[in-house]
């Protein structure tokens, strides 16, 4: 299973990114997608679900209306839409895979991806 992730860079503060996580080596259908991300210094935290056929989302309150999942299991990607970034936004983010379901714990996922940095300058 690999689970590649894109898009991260260098934006100013309320500027957009556009985060991609593609699968492969999986049936990515059968499996609920999350982004997580880690600034320096801290611990992973969750940052947004998806369901896999996109019935539900997820998102943690520091991004909710800012942030929109989504995912198209025919690309086998999950996206991650980031609008109005402020600084406290950086970090590296990272997608990962759960068979079956969602979680908001980094431990309940099967599978993770590298990481993409996000960087918000103010």
């Amino acid at each position: 299973v690999q689970l590649q992730a894109s898009g991260g860079g260098l934006v100013q503060a309320g500027g957009s990114l556009r985060l991609s996580c593609a699968g492969s080596g999986l049936t990515f259908v059968f499996y609920g997608m999350g982004w997580f991300r880690q600034a320096p210094g801290k611990e992973r935290e969750f940052v947004s679900a998806i369901t896999r056929n996109s019935e539900s989302r997820s998102y943690a309150d520091s991004v909710k209306g800012r942030f929109t999942i989504s995912r198209d299991n025919g690309k086998n990607t999950v996206y991650l839409q980031m609008n109005s970034l402020q600084p406290e936004d950086t970090a590296v983010y990272y997608c990962a895979a759960k068979r079956f379901a969602i979680s908001t714990m980094p431990t309940q996922y099967d599978n993770w991806g590298q990481g993409t940095l996000v960087t918000v300058s103010s």
